[in-house]
C-alpha cells in the first residue's frame, strides 16, 4: 500500500470580528493523501477549498487563524512547527501553483531564473542541477523548443504554456506535495486539455502527490483519485473519484453534478421574443480589420482581426467563441471604440461610428457599454456601490440627488441584489455579487448593446449559471443586446441566439446557435465541441487517442494573411489549396456560414466518419477522414 504523505485531522480555521467573537471558517475537516495520489477539493466559491489547501503550507490568509486540529506532513505537524522549519518546507516539500500564471511570473525576469529559483534558494540543488532539471521538465510537459524556452520572458509564451511553466516551477525542487489551485479555470478548452494531460503525466512519472482545488467536476473526473466535497467549510462527502462521480450520496454533490457544463448541442439556447424586434440591427461590423502597433499603409503593424463581419440584432445574444489569442476581446474593443479599426465599418442602428472613442458622441458611448472580465479590477475598491452605480446615471443622464438614490436601488433590484448593498464596498461582496455590480454599472447607462468579455470565466459553475439566468432576464425585460465573449462553448450554447466562431482573427463559422451546433461543422468548431470535458473518468485518455484531437490540440495558432489559418491543425487540410488560396464562404440555411475549402458534402462525410469512430464502428487508429483528391 502507498505511504501516507499528508494527514489533515479535524482542521479548524477561524476569523474574529471587531468584538473578538470567533467566526468559524473551516469546521473540522479531515482527509488523507498518499504518495502518488491526487486529492481534489471541490465546492463552490466560499466553500473553503483554497483556505484548506494553503494549510498544507502552514499558511492562512490575513485575518484568519488556526484554531484547532493538525496537518501532518510526513508525520510532522506543519501548524505547530517553528517558523524557520515552516519556511524550509515551503517550496522544498510543498509547492503551490496559483490560479493565474500571468500574475505569478515576474515580467522582468527570464522564465528559467524563476523556475529554478526555489530549489537553489532552499539549497536542494545547485544552479547547474536546477537548470538541467528544468529542461527535463520542459520536455516532460511537452513545451515547444524545451532547450531554449527558459531564456524567454513570460510575455513571450502563450497562456497555456505559462500555466505548464508554472507546473515546472513547482516541480523543479522535487516537492513531496503540490497544491494546484484552479490551474485550468481561465484556460480555453483545447489549452485546458493540453495542460491537464501534462499535469497528469508528470505527477504519475514523478510519483508526486497533489491537492487539486477546483469547482469543475468534469475536470476533477480526469485527474483525481480521491474527492473531498466541501460546503461552507465542512466536508459533505468524500471517497474515491469513481464513487463520487458515479454514485454520489449527498444532495449537495448531486447539485454540483447538475451544474456541470453539458456537452454543447443544438436546442440548448433560449427562445427570443419578437416584442423588441427592429428593422436595423442594433450593431454591426463590416469587413473590419484591426490590430496593434499603429497603421502602416492601411494595415495594422500587428494584425489581430482580418476581414471580420458580425451582425447583432436587437434583443439578441451573439456569442463569440474561440481560443485565447483568436481576437475575441479585440473585436469587443473595436466595437466599443477603445481600438480604432484599420479597415471596415462599425455601425450602431445603421449609423456608421467613428473608430476612436474620443471621436464618438456621448449618446453613442452611452448606447455601447463594456462589462470587463475581472470585477475585482474593474470596480474601484475605495468607492461604495451607490457611487459606482451613480456615476453613469449622472454622467449620461444628469440624474442627481434623491432621484439618483432611487434609481440605484432600482438597478440593484434589476440584478437581484438588495438596496442596502448601495452602502457597501466591493471588498464586502462575493465574486458573483461583484460581477453583478460590474454588469449593473453598465446597465445604469441604459445601453442598446452590452459587450460582456469573459464575465463568467472566473466564477464557479453554480454562480456562473445564475449570472447567465440574470442576463437572459435582462434581455427579455429591457431589449438590450449582448455580445457575449467566452472560451466556454457550453455557456455560450445555453445563452446565445447566434454564435460566431473566431480562429486566428478570422470568422470560420457563424449562424444561429442551433445551426452552428449541428453538423456539418467547420473542422475547428468540431475540435472545440469535442474538447469540452465530460463528467466521465477516462474521457481525457479516450479523447487524446483520437488522432485529429491530438494533432489539433498539440499545434499552436498561426495568424496568416493567406489561405486558411487552421491549415496547420486541420486533419482535413488540402495541401497547395488550404494554405495558399482565399477561403470560400459556404452558405447554408438560416444565415449559417462556414469558411472552408471543403464543400458542405465533404464536411458532412467527415462528420459521419467521426461519429463512427466515437461509437466504435471503426478503429481509433483509422481516425482520419480521407482528404479530397
Amino acid at each position: 500500500m502507498a505511504e501516507k504523505l499528508l494527514e489533515v485531522k479535524d482542521l479548524r480555521i477561524s476569523a474574529y470580528n471587531d468584538e473578538k467573537v470567533e467566526i468559524p471558517i473551516v469546521k473540522g475537516v479531515s482527509f488523507d493523501i498518499y504518495k502518488g495520489q491526487v486529492v481534489a477539493l471541490i465546492g463552490e466559491s466560499g466553500s473553503g477549498k483554497t483556505t484548506i489547501s494553503l494549510a498544507s503550507l502552514s499558511y492562512t490568509k490575513p485575518g484568519l487563524e488556526f484554531s484547532g486540529g493538525e496537518v501532518l506532513l510526513n508525520g510532522e505537524d506543519v501548524i505547530t512547527m517553528p517558523p524557520l522549519r515552516q519556511r524550509e518546507i515551503r517550496g522544498a516539500n510543498v509547492a503551490y501553483l496559483a490560479q493565474s500564471a500571468a500574475a505569478t511570473f515576474n515580467p522582468a525576469i527570464t522564465i528559467n531564473e524563476q523556475v529554478t529559483e526555489s530549489p537553489v534558494l532552499h539549497g536542494v540543488m545547485s544552479q547547474e542541477e536546477a537548470n538541467k532539471r528544468a529542461v527535463e521538465l520542459y520536455h516532460a510537459l511537452e513545451l515547444p523548443d524545451p532547450n531554449r524556452i527558459g531564456f524567454r520572458y513570460p510575455h513571450q509564451v502563450s497562456g497555456g504554456q505559462l500555466q505548464r511553466l508554472m507546473a515546472a516551477m513547482a516541480l523543479c525542487g522535487k516537492p513531496d506535495l503540490m497544491v494546484l489551485d484552479e490551474p485550468t479555470t481561465a484556460l480555453d478548452v483545447t489549452t485546458q486539455i493540453e495542460v491537464l494531460k501534462a499535469f497528469k503525466k508528470v505527477i504519475r512519472e514523478e510519483n508526486a502527490a497533489a491537492i487539486y482545488v477546483t469547482h469543475d467536476l468534469a475536470v476533477v473526473a480526469q485527474v483525481a483519485d480521491h474527492i473531498v466535497v466541501l460546503y461552507s467549510g465542512e466536508v459533505m462527502e468524500q471517497g474515491s473519484a469513481d464513487e463520487i462521480i458515479n454514485n454520489p450520496t449527498h444532495a449537495y454533490t448531486r447539485r454540483l453534478m447538475d451544474a456541470v457544463r453539458p456537452k454543447p448541442v443544438a436546442g440548448m439556447g433560449t427562445d427570443v421574443g419578437t416584442e423588441h424586434e427592429r428593422e436595423l440591427p442594433a450593431m454591426s461590423v463590416e469587413n473590419m480589420t484591426a490590430g496593434y502597433g499603429g497603421i502602416i499603409n492601411g494595415e495594422p503593424a500587428v494584425t489581430i482581426l482580418r476581414d471580420v463581419s458580425v451582425k447583432v440584432e436587437n434583443a439578441h445574444v451573439v456569442g463569440v467563441i474561440g481560443e485565447s489569442g483568436c481576437g475575441k476581446s479585440t473585436l469587443a474593443r473595436v466595437m466599443a471604440g477603445l481600438l480604432p479599426q484599420a479597415k471596415g465599418k462599425v455601425k450602431l442602428e445603421g449609423e456608421e461610428l467613428e473608430g476612436g472613442i474620443k471621436d464618438r458622441k456621448l449618446s453613442e458611448l452611452q448606447k455601447i457599454q463594456f462589462v470587463f472580465q475581472m470585477a475585482d479590477t474593474a470596480l474601484n475598491p475605495k468607492q461604495v456601490i451607490g457611487d459606482i452605480l451613480g456615476r453613469p446615471l449622472e454622467f449620461y443622464h444628469g440624474i442627481k440627488g434623491r432621484e439618483k438614490h432611487a434609481k440605484v436601488a432600482e438597478i440593484l433590484d434589476m440584478v437581484e441584489l438588495p438596496a442596502e448593498f448601495a452602502s457597501r464596498y466591493p471588498a464586502e461582496l462575493s465574486g458573483g455579487q461583484k460581477q453583478r455590480i460590474n454588469m449593473a454599472r453598465s446597465l445604469a447607462a441604459n445601453p442598446e448593446v452590452m459587450l460582456c468579455d469573459e464575465v463568467t470565466s472566473a466564477l464557479d459553475s453554480i454562480v456562473g449559471a445564475n449570472v447567465i439566468k440574470l442576463l437572459t432576464n435582462l434581455r427579455d425585460k429591457t431589449g438590450v443586446s449582448f455580445v457575449f465573449i467566452s472560451h466556454d462553448l457550453s455557456t455560450v450554447a445555453s445563452f446565445a441566439d447566434e454564435i460566431v466562431v473566431l480562429y486566428a482573427g478570422r470568422v470560420v463559422e457563424q449562424g444561429p446557435t442551433d445551426e452552428v451546433l449541428e453538423p456539418p461543422f467547420h473542422p475547428y468548431t468540431r475540435l472545440l465541441i469535442s474538447s469540452v470535458p465530460e463528467l466521465r473518468i477516462g474521457w481525457l485518455e479516450d479523447t487524446m487517442q483520437k488522432r485529429e484531437m491530438a494533432v489539433g490540440i498539440a499545434r499552436g495558432v498561426e495568424i496568416t494573411a493567406v489561405g486558411c489559418p487552421f491549415y496547420n491543425r486541420c486533419p482535413m487540410a488540402i495541401e497547395a489549396t488550404c494554405d495558399v488560396k482565399d477561403v470560400p464562404i459556404r452558405e447554408l440555411k438560416s444565415g449559417h456560414q462556414i469558411s472552408c475549402h471543403l464543400t458542405i458534402e465533404e464536411l458532412q462525410e467527415a462528420e459521419a466518419h467521426t461519429q463512427k469512430i466515437l461509437h466504435g464502428f471503426e478503429k481509433v487508429g483509422d481516425d482520419k477522414p480521407q482528404k479530397p483528391a
